[in-house]
């Protein structure tokens, strides 16, 4: 069975996801309202209004999406149902793992920096990708 998953972070790198063998069915840019991205030890959307956070919507096999969240440094992300708006006007039920705020700590510079690369790489607004970069600067600046 397929499921429709938003990732945010890192996992939206087609590359890294096809290295784990997971091969999406469809891949569509999109977004989710009133989430705000936060990066500590890796990336997690925590609720805030007027927020909007930026992704990709992708179709993929369930089994590959429960290995993937198995792995130790994501097992603790538990999924809930968000509705994303793709850049082509759709807007679609999906799945998004979060991790729980409670457990939100610590800071990496060098997943943020990766992720804004990302961003820029998948042509999200500038003032999402620029978001992201400030928070880079702000994780090496206070290390």
């Amino acid at each position: 069975m397929s499921i429709n998953i938003f990732f945010y972070g890192l996992f939206m790198d087609i590359n890294f996801l096809l290295k784990k063998g997971i091969h999406p069915i469809q891949s569509k840019k999109g977004y989710v309202i009133d989430y705000a991205l936060t990066i500590g030890d890796r990336a997690s959307l925590i609720p805030c209004k007027s927020e909007r956070s930026y992704g990709i919507l992708m179709t993929i096999d369930d089994n590959a999406v429960q290995n993937l969240y198995a792995e130790t440094s994501v097992v603790d992300y538990i999924p809930e149902e968000v509705t994303v708006h793709t850049f082509t006007n759709e807007t679609i039920k999906a799945i998004c793992y979060n991790l729980p705020l409670k457990l939100i700590t610590g800071t990496n510079p060098s997943y943020a920096r990766e992720l804004y690369r990302l961003s820029t790489t998948l042509d999200f607004p500038k003032d999402y990708s620029e978001k992201i970069r400030r928070i880079a600067e702000t994780e090496t600046d206070s290390q």
